[in-house]
Formats: structure tokens, sequence, C-alpha cells
């Protein structure tokens, strides 16, 4: 709020013996300034909430609670001093209407302005779901709301610039290239996710995809939704090509993990529809399913690695496993 303070911070870090830590709030200053105003002169340090091998650690009980607790409330590291849930429910209610979409507002000027609030309803209803600006102004026209397909790709951006959420792009894995549209978007939180629908929608399965990409993210990986197109011959003996999805391609450096998240996998069918995706890549990348039952990690016969919720966020090295 004070004028000129880029020009002071960028002076002060010309000294050698200093080191420099800026924090502020989403309504005046966000990391898209950041670059802006401090380019060449400084490094971002993305901080994001507590991880969930954080969250226990710091949890009064076992490991299966705890995951109740931060599929539920999230990883806000406050939510920890909460002792009921109804101050937990409260504490994440109040930060979403009072402070993160407050700052958006204010930023932006959208006072009396409803789409901000619905947009992020549906995007939270419908976590980890391709879609895209004309698909939500569609669901918006449905619901007796006319807004534009590039008023909601005007928002989606505030929501991106507040870290609120995060968008995966689709990647053509054999094609090796970027599909333009549609995208899956991700809540940085998802106990913010769930206090924004009033602990209404609590499906764990989407909820856990949520976080295994949230994880991903703090061990440093640029993620990715997969696409793999392959043929194969229908009940009437006619070829047709598919588009098959893998829920994250992973990159770091010269690493490269692919990853299905499966609630469940009760049968044989349901394997096959889990790894399907997977064993047309045909490259030699490690591929990984994980599960939310409490299993012993395996390999299956196609060279797949499937293993629990519990070894995938609790080991730093889960994907060298």
């Amino acid at each position: 709020m004070c004028k000129g303070f880029e020009s002071v911070l960028n002076g002060l870090n010309r000294r050698e013996n200093l080191d420099i830590y800026v924090t502020g709030s989403n309504s005046k200053f966000l990391s898209t300034d950041v670059l802006t105003e401090f380019r060449g002169r400084g490094d971002e340090i993305r901080v994001y909430p507590l991880c969930f091998s954080e969250y226990v650690s710091a949890y009064s009980g076992d490991k299966y609670d705890a995951w109740m607790d931060y599929y539920t409330y999230g990883g806000l590291p406050l939510i920890l001093s909460r002792k009921t849930d109804e101050l937990k429910s409260k504490y994440l209610m109040d930060l979403c209407r009072e402070l993160y979409l407050k700052d958006i507002e204010d930023r932006h000027r959208l006072r009396g302005d409803n789409c901000m609030t619905a947009l992020v309803n549906i995007l939270a209803s419908a976590v980890g779901s391709l879609t895209n600006p004309t698909k939500l102004a569609n669901t918006f026209g449905s619901n007796g709301m006319n807004v534009s397909d590039k008023t909601i790709g005007v928002y989606i951006g505030y929501l991106l610039d507040a870290f609120i959420i995060s968008k995966a792009e689709r990647y053509d894995i054999k094609g090796k290239k970027y599909i333009a549209s549609p995208f899956k978007y991700y809540f940085t939180d998802v106990g913010l996710r769930n206090a924004q629908l009033n602990f209404r929608q609590q499906e764990e399965n989407h909820i856990m995809e949520n976080i295994i990409y949230n994880e991903l993210l703090v061990r440093g990986f640029n993620v990715d939704v997969g696409v793999v197109e392959h043929s194969e011959r229908n009940e009437n003996g006619k070829v047709v090509r598919k588009r098959l999805e893998v829920d994250f391609v992973c990159n770091r450096g010269n690493q490269r993990y692919y990853i299905q998240s499966a609630f469940a996998i009760p049968d044989s069918s349901k394997m096959h529809q889990e790894q399907n995706s997977l064993v047309h890549i045909g490259d030699s990348f490690k591929k990984i399913i994980v599960v939310k039952d409490r299993i012993k990690l395996w390999r299956n016969e196609e060279g797949i690695v499937v293993m629990g919720i519990m070894d995938f966020l609790l080991s730093p090295n889960s994907l060298e496993l």
C-alpha cells in the first residue's frame, strides 16, 4: 500500500548481507506483479498448504484418522489448532467468503457480481473434470445466468492468479503436443473446496485425485493430463480410434511418471479399465496406479506398480518404490 516500495526493496537487494522475503495480500499484490516489478532481481517461492506427510507429523491421532480430517478440512496449518469439526468448518468458510473471494472482488472491482461465487461453486462441484469456458457458460445458461465464455475465462484467470485453483493442461503423449482445450481444474486446498460447497459434496474419490495432484506439485513436478490415442476393433469387427486418459503425466527434469488415481480396484475388470490407458502408452517410463485400499505395493503382469494412498503420500521416495 506504500507507493514506490518496489524501488526501496530493489535498492536493499544490492546489499550483500541481506536476504529479503516479501509476502502480501492477493487483493494488493499477485505473483504476476512480482515478476513484473522484480524481474531478474529475485526468485518466487511458492508456498503450498501442508502436504499430507506434514499434516500427519503434527496430528494427534493415527494416519487413517488424519486422512479423514485431511480430505475434509485440507492442509491450511491453523486447521490443526481447531479442536472441533464446527470450528474447522467455520474457519474455512470464513476464509472463503471474507478473505479469498473478497480479495479478488476488491482487486478487480467485482462488487455485486454473483458470477464469481457461482463459478467457484461449479468448479468445486466438478473438480478434476474436463471443462472450458464455453462449457461453463452453457452451465450458467442452463441455470438462468447469462454469462459469456469470455467473462468466465477472465474470472478463471483471476482464480488462478490468486492460487485458489490450478490448471492441468491436456498432453497428447504419443503425438508429443498439447491439446488446446478442455482443461482440468484442481483446488490448491481441498478444505477450501469443501467449505465453498458447505461440505455437501464429499466424494472421497475425486478429493483423493485432487490431493494426489497437489502432492505432485509440492514435489516439484510439472503435471499434465495425458491423452493416449489407439485403434481397436469393436464388437462388430470395425476398427475405431479411441482416446484414453491418463490422470497425470508428471515431469521433473529428465524424470517422467504416469499416474492413475483409482479409488478402488475390486476385480480384474476394474483393473483393466484403470490400466488400459497406461498399457497403450508404449514407452518405458514408470507407470503407477494409486488406490485408496490398504494394500502392499505390488507390480502386475503389465509392469504397472500398484500402491496404496498412504504409501504414496507418506514416503518421499514413493515414486521410486
